[in-house]
């Protein structure tokens, strides 16, 4: 492989940096890979879109799902974005987790170990209705592969109810911190405890609806979701699959 060819494709593996999505404060936690991008969005279910409709800021929490660069999420169709949305309107969507809690010898220092990232691009309400009805899929089967194979139809009322959003991704930055406490030098000898909490998001048991038909149990596509295990890890295993199923369609 030539240089000029792994540079091409090195370029290809990360977004564009921009003075819009570039690391300005401790740049060095700072990522332009999609690879980096992905895991984190990857690993939630729950994100923050920001738009400005008329002066006006707004930011809203939703759930999403990514497919490749494209990101998509819903809403009402009554919603004060529609009109922005026909026409596309600049957006930012962003997801973080927390990982721990770092505490230090002195409250400057205390932090946080956590993975974020913001993702900028040009919003659209989805207006064909195959794409549309795809997308409604997408966001079930995204977390739980397979799932809707088994579900009611969507009916006429929900469909014309609910807005499908989709965004490309133009540019977008990860931005990580996974270490333990960085103290100023002379406060190390200091008689107070510092390190790192971890926080972890996990399984809890099955609380079935109380109205359950008999005989009906939990199906075994579920499998993943066990009591114990790490909600973001579950999240990741379900994108990998889902994307598989996907090309296998």
């Amino acid at each position: 492989m030539s240089d000029a060819t792994a540079t091409s494709e090195a370029v290809c593996d990360a977004f564009p940096v921009t003075n819009r999505n570039k690391v300005k404060r401790a740049h060095e936690r700072g990522s332009y890979d999609k690879a980096a991008v992905f895991a984190i969005l990857d690993a939630a279910l729950l994100c923050h879109v920001s738009y400005v409709i008329d002066g006006q800021p707004y930011c809203t929490p939703t759930l999403f799902w990514r497919e490749d660069d494209v990101l998509y999420w819903h809403g009402s169709s009554a919603s004060r974005m529609l009109k922005h949305l026909k026409l596309g309107t600049p957006a930012c969507l962003t997801v973080s987790h927390l990982d721990g809690l770092v505490l230090a010898r002195s409250g400057f220092h205390h932090s946080a170990n956590y993975r974020s990232t913001m993702c900028f691009g040009t919003a659209h309400f989805i207006e064909d209705d195959g794409e549309k009805r795809k997308a409604l899929a997408g966001v079930v089967d995204r977390f739980y592969p397979g799932r809707t194979l088994g579900l009611r139809p969507i009916n006429s009322q929900e469909f014309k109810a609910t807005m499908v959003v989709r965004m490309r991704i133009e540019e977008a930055s990860a931005k990580v911190r996974a270490k333990n406490v960085v103290d100023d030098e002379e406060d190390y000898a200091l008689p107070i405890w510092a390190g790192v909490i971890p926080v972890q998001m996990t399984i809890g048991a099955d609380d079935p609806c109380p109205r359950q038909r008999p005989g009906v149990t939990r199906p075994e596509n579920l499998s993943a979701y066990r009591e114990g295990r790490r909600l973001d890890e579950i999240f990741v295993e379900s994108q990998r699959a889902y994307e598989r199923g996907s090309v296998a369609d």
